[in-house]
């Protein structure tokens, strides 16, 4: 089985809604990264040298590779990436190998089976 791993950063607001969306999608669980910064086109804006960015979390999802692609673009659109500048980026890249995952194979290989 091959996974690939989506990392979507996106705003605070979003991030319980973008981890239910995963789920719903097929994902089996994620990490989450608390208080992240990041900076877009337009640079953040200051109070008396404050920031005033909204704080990111980072969400990592290993998720096997004939449902990344719809788990993707649930979040993004679940997460506004789109729709909204500054609401967060979501990517996805190829995992060359893993451990730890061999309890969610098998059920992995009944929902991909399913699918096909």
């Amino acid at each position: 089985m091959r996974f690939k791993l989506i990392f979507a950063l996106t705003d605070d607001e979003h991030a319980d809604d973008v981890m239910k969306a995963a789920r719903e999608a097929g994902a089996t669980g994620s990490t989450i990264i608390k208080s992240a910064r990041g900076e877009g086109l337009k640079k953040s804006s200051t109070f008396l040298g404050l920031s005033l960015e909204t704080q990111r979390d980072v969400l990592l999802f290993l998720v096997e590779e004939h449902l990344s692609r719809s788990i993707l673009e649930h979040i993004a659109k679940v997460g506004e990436m789109d729709n909204k500048p500054g609401t967060g980026i979501a990517i996805q890249i190829d995992v060359e190998d893993a451990v730890g995952v061999a309890h969610q194979v098998e059920e992995l290989s009944k929902v991909v089976e399913q699918q096909l």
